[in-house]
């Protein structure tokens, strides 16, 4: 098989975050200090993965300006822009394929731009390979699979059961969720409608459940985080601060103090908490636990916070518990 290609979607508008998606889209969201969509490509590069595109509209030029030509991570990394209306998951592929489809046959990995993950691709790539699939599905259990609309697999890990639809025949399986992750072929493109915003699982994915074959899914339960609110963005943080996830590709520490971090006489930092470099914690301060200081945030004498985030360069003067301090608070 030809080393796969992979395409990141980072175009959503991030409507869920409220007012924080006015300052950065959902794949510039840090995680101590680097954000979702760089999370993302170095968990890609991990797996072997060099070359990579990622699909742009809300605030664009911010992941461009992260992520470059992929050269610093050793990558080739190329841009789709969608300009005017944003194209769905579907959509999205289809508008990249010339970026994708060399003509060669080499799989195509897409993963979502706004997740933190663990996963072993090769794993996934040699089950799509074993099935002689057409596309491939990553699925977890969640106990709200089937609020979101769960899907389910047979033995053999064929999808048996996808959008409420159950395949005649089919054993009643454990209720499962898609992670955002699969492999494609590239001729599973041609199944996306040719015009307009398109979801790729309400479109191909159906067409080729409901044709009988083709369609596999292999379940993880490696460690896998969405941060769609500001809810799950301060859980997702602080699962990495209590060692939930190991993040073996990181590229700066998970928790501590950086050596450039300044810390007043008398302030207390937790154990879980991440401290940037150059951030300033005032004296008598009290951070944590599970706190994340971007770099150069300043946090005033006495200030105490728990369960929050500062981004970078934020003056925090009062107390915070529960939020995520962004330019222009404080």
């Amino acid at each position: 098989m030809n080393a796969p290609r992979a395409m990141i979607l980072a175009a959503g508008l991030g409507t869920r975050l409220g007012g924080l998606s006015a300052l950065r889209p959902k794949p510039m969201l840090p995680v101590c200090g680097t954000p979702l969509v760089r999370w993302v490509a170095l968990w890609l590069r991990s797996q072997g993965v060099r070359e990579v595109v990622v699909n742009l509209h809300h605030l664009g030029d911010q992941i461009e300006a992260e992520l470059g030509d992929g050269s610093q991570l050793g990558m080739a990394i190329a841009y789709s822009r969608e300009d005017g209306e944003i194209l769905g998951t579907g959509g999205a592929l289809r508008h990249a394929r010339a970026l994708l489809d060399d003509g060669s046959g080499a799989p195509i990995v897409v993963v979502n731009g706004k997740i933190l993950l663990e996963l072993e691709l090769g794993r996934v790539l040699a089950a799509h390979r074993a099935a002689q699939a057409e596309a491939t599905m990553v699925l977890r259990p969640d106990p709200e699979a089937e609020r979101w609309g769960s899907l389910r697999v047979d033995a053999e890990g064929r999808v048996v059961g996808l959008l409420g639809a159950l395949r005649p025949g089919a054993e009643a399986a454990e209720p499962l969720m898609f992670t955002g992750v699969h492999v494609l072929e590239p001729r599973f493109l041609d199944r996306i409608p040719a015009e307009g915003p398109q979801c790729v699982i309400r479109t191909a994915y159906t067409e080729l459940f409901h044709g009988g074959r083709g369609l596999a899914g292999v379940v993880t339960r490696d460690y896998w985080w969405e941060h769609s609110t500001v809810q799950r963005y301060l859980q997702g943080v602080a699962n990495v601060l209590e060692g939930r996830v190991r993040l073996p590709f990181a590229e700066r520490p998970l928790r501590g103090v950086a050596p450039s971090a300044s810390i007043g006489a008398g302030a207390h930092v937790d154990e879980s908490a991440w401290i940037g470099e150059g951030a300033v914690i005032g004296a008598g301060a009290h951070v944590g636990p599970r706190v994340q200081i971007g770099d150069r945030a300043v946090i005033a004498p006495g200030v105490r916070l728990r369960d929050a985030i500062v981004w970078d360069g934020v003056e925090v003067t009062s107390d915070v518990e529960c939020a995520v301090l962004s330019e222009g608070t404080a």
